[in-house]
């Protein structure tokens, strides 16, 4: 496929901080690439100073945008908000707080076009992946992946990883379909593609150093919520993909249609 432009949706929530040397390392990454890139970063909910400090660093380069809302709404919302503004022909997303080496974003392009994908997603059990990474989640993600498996077939190991490239094709298809906002976003979204028959769904290695108290982990209780909703989320993916087939075209009166993620269908 002709590539013209890359997309990347930095999805981030309260990290005032830290956002300006996220962006930056991120955009460092983007500028190394052989094809035009932009960069979109979503602020998932207007509580602190991120949105004014990514604005802020945004105003520098034409290729970067800001934008976001008043109330936090979920990554899964982030995400797909960012992807509404986005005009690539392949659109990702790598999560802020840098748990993940940004340096894995070439990595996965270069899987992307050997594969000649319709998706590639970042995977802690790939073989040369670096992983550092609690052995609490270790097991949670495991038992997580087995169920994915069970439940919907998918043919790579991890579905958790906030790192992913999409053709446009494929979301032009799967995002209006979607009904997750928050933690079994992925899920429902490579499960629906491959329904759809979009099934070139490879991983690729990734750097990932999580640890507890790290940005992205959270309070023993909070975890445990988590926990269970994502379990909650997923089972609700299944009901509705196998059960309800509510993804399928037949039923397309059905799906719940927001303003906000209208995704453009040409490419801009």
């Amino acid at each position: 496929m002709e590539i013209r432009l890359i997309s990347v949706i930095v999805p981030c929530y309260k990290q005032e901080r830290t956002i300006i040397g996220n962006l930056k390392r991120i955009k460092e990454v983007l500028d190394k690439l052989r094809y035009p890139t932009e960069l979109i970063c979503v602020v998932d909910g207007k509580i602190d100073k991120t949105f004014e400090k990514a604005s802020k660093f945004a105003k520098k380069y034409e290729n970067v945008q800001v934008v976001g809302y008043e109330t936090n709404r979920g990554k899964g919302y982030a995400i797909r908000f960012g992807m509404a503004e986005s005009h690539g022909d392949i659109i990702g997303f790598i999560d802020a707080g840098m748990d993940l080496n940004p340096n894995g974003l070439s990595m996965l392009l270069e899987h992307f076009e050997w594969y000649d994908a319709d998706i590639i997603a970042g995977s802690k059990r790939h073989p040369v992946s670096k992983v550092c990474y609690p052995w609490q989640r270790r097991i949670l993600s495991m038992g997580y992946q087995f169920l994915v498996w069970l439940l919907f077939g998918l043919k790579i190991r991890d579905t958790q990883v906030g790192m992913k490239f999409f053709k446009r094709e494929v979301l032009e298809k799967v995002l209006p379909r979607l009904l997750v906002k928050r933690f079994a976003f992925d899920v429902e979204m490579l499960a629906v593609a491959n329904d759809l028959g979009f099934t070139r769904i490879f991983e690729a290695p990734i750097d990932i150093a999580l640890r507890f108290g790290g940005t992205s982990t959270l309070t023993s209780q909070q975890f445990l919520r988590t926990v269970f909703a994502m379990f909650v989320d997923t089972l609700a993916v299944f009901y509705r993909l196998k059960i309800l087939n509510y993804y399928s075209d037949k039923n397309k009166r059905k799906w719940r249609f927001d303003p906000e993620l209208n995704f453009r269908v040409n490419v801009g």
